[in-house]
């Protein structure tokens, strides 16, 4: 069993901006990214609100994180956390590839998407069924899509595949939307975009996908939307089972103090993972630069 200062699991921004600052610091640091490395920023086509870079691919910025984690030392292991121990001074987390202890656990485990809950959609992931965009875009050039959700995430999947497809609409379940401004005026001057406001996705048709039933909020009736591809983006829910019944949480998401201290000493979260009002790259930065230095503080005082 090899032991560690300090465990990071999850490779999104949180994770790797805890893993710079805390190798930095000299800590001995391991990071375990989990199944997806990188976690949901690496499917983001442009980040353009990360404060000095003006735009950059999500796969692009993370790749540029986890070098430069290694660069002061972080040690990083392709493994997935099954079970993890915070009882006493030593953590103990097992994963699919070994077991380890540290003095100080960093919990960054971001989010999932958010599922419609219709009733055959599971069954239609791959076959029409998305919920990223820069992944699966491709598939469906010169094809007619839907995108289901209202928020930042909606609008730039709608851009992003406007470029690709012959027809975007934009189902949303309220006549405004919860995204920047610009998004929604870049999204209503483009001409192959249309809006299905007051709306919810009702049902899906065909395997794979030749429809999307859409639901009138206010009791108008049900449309059908004739699309061979639906891209889900309707928010995320926190990937806290690792942690359940172990820390405090609220909704799923794990409750920290300004500190990211959490309710067991020693453990701490990061990013999307923890009570937040806001869950963006930068702020999931801010969460694991802080993380970090107060992980530190603390193994320091074992001392």
């Amino acid at each position: 069993m090899q032991s560690y200062d300090v465990i990071i699991i999850g490779s999104g921004p949180a994770g790797l901006s805890a893993a710079i600052y805390s190798a930095r610091g000299g800590m001995k640091t391991l990071v375990l990214t989990g199944v997806n490395a990188g976690g949901q920023v690496t499917q983001t086509d442009a980040i353009e609100n990360y404060a000095g870079i003006p735009a950059v691919d999500g796969y692009t910025l993370y790749s540029t994180m986890l070098s430069q984690a290694e660069s002061f030392g972080a040690e990083v292991r392709y493994e997935t956390v099954n079970e993890i121990s915070v009882e006493g001074k030593e953590k103990a987390v097992r994963t699919d590839g070994g077991d380890y202890t540290a003095k100080a656990v960093v919990v960054a485990t971001g989010a999932r998407h958010r599922k419609l809950g219709l009733e055959n959609e599971d069954a239609l992931v791959g076959k029409g069924v998305s919920y990223c965009a820069t992944c699966d875009g491709g598939f469906f050039r010169g094809k007619d899509v839907a995108v289901v959700g209202g928020g930042d995430t909606a609008l730039t999947e709608a851009l992003y595949l406007a470029r690709l497809c012959n027809k975007v609409y934009i189902v949303h379940r309220r006549k405004e939307y919860r995204a920047a401004k610009v998004l929604a005026e870049r999204l209503r001057a483009t001409e192959n975009i249309e809006e299905v406001l007051d709306s919810v996705a009702y049902g899906l048709e065909g395997s794979p996908v030749e429809a999307l039933e859409v639901a009138d909020v206010h009791g108008g009736g049900v449309r059908k939307l004739k699309v061979s591809g639906v891209f889900v983006a309707i928010g995320t829910v926190p990937a806290s089972d690792i942690v359940k019944n172990k820390l405090e949480t609220e909704n799923g998401y794990i409750v920290t103090d300004s500190a990211m201290r959490t309710s067991v000493e020693g453990v701490f979260a990061a990013g999307d993972v923890r009570v937040s009002p806001l869950r963006q790259v930068i702020t999931a930065c801010a969460d694991g630069a802080i993380a970090a230095t107060q992980a530190a503080e603390y193994v320091s005082k074992l001392s």
